[in-house]
């Protein structure tokens, strides 16, 4: 009979002595990472409270070194980042086959990374996906504006499945339904189509924390042939 303890036991075998004393550090290390230098990393970089424990007990709780680590993993904040102002930036053309062409412009905060090549590329890529995304209207879910809301929310009002419902219930309904539906009209919302498994969002953050400055998308037009 095998228990988690002989499983534990015979994974050391196969490490070295030095790798089996940090591991037994780390793990007796992070019981003790007090939850004061937990909340100052988080303030200090932004980060989530597991990143910032998984950090500090990789650290020994050296929060300086902490927030290199956070820093090489990508993970070092980018919502630290999103109040600073972005006034300088790109306007940018991309042309994709089939006559469909995308205006966008994106900024950041200074000169020096509005002519670099990875702030050039990232504007690329998304204008390659508003290029093979029709549905895209707005950047942010805020700039949706109230009358639009107000026109989607009557018209699924008159839904026949939502007629004999309870009024609350029905009008949690609705805006379920709404959400879903401009979820998909919304750039930042979206699975950036390179790699699925994050949004447009979030491959904009990797860059702000690649970059180390507020990066964002302030507008785009989407050109077809013929309309």
């Amino acid at each position: 009979f095998i228990t988690p303890l002989s499983l534990q036991a015979s994974s050391n075998i196969f490490m070295s002595p030095r790798n089996i004393i940090k591991k037994r550090n780390q793990r007796s290390f992070a019981l003790s990472v007090s939850l004061e230098d937990i909340k100052k990393l988080r303030d200090e970089s932004g980060a989530g409270m597991m990143n910032c424990k998984n950090a500090l007990t990789e650290c020994n709780g050296d929060i300086e070194k902490a927030k290199n680590f956070l820093r090489s993993k990508g993970i070092i904040s980018a919502e630290k980042r999103t109040s600073s102002t972005t006034t300088e930036g790109l306007v940018s053309c991309y042309m994709h086959t089939g006559g469909v062409g995308v205006m966008i412009e994106t900024n950041c905060e200074t000169d020096f990374v509005a002519k670099c090549d990875d702030f050039a590329e990232m504007t690329k890529n998304i204008a390659m996906q508003l290029a093979a995304s029709p549905n895209i209207e707005y950047v942010r879910i805020e700039d949706i504006s109230e009358e639009e809301r107000s026109k989607l929310r009557e018209l699924e009002m008159q839904s026949e499945d939502l007629k004999k419902k309870p009024e609350k219930i029905r009008m949690k309904m609705i805006e379920g339904r709404m959400g879903k539906i401009f979820k998909k009209q919304v750039l930042l919302e979206q699975p950036y189509m390179k790699d699925p498994s994050i949004t447009i969002d979030q491959y904009i953050k990797s860059y702000v924390a690649k970059l180390g400055e507020n990066l964002k998308v302030s507008r785009f037009i989407r050109y077809s042939l013929g309309e």
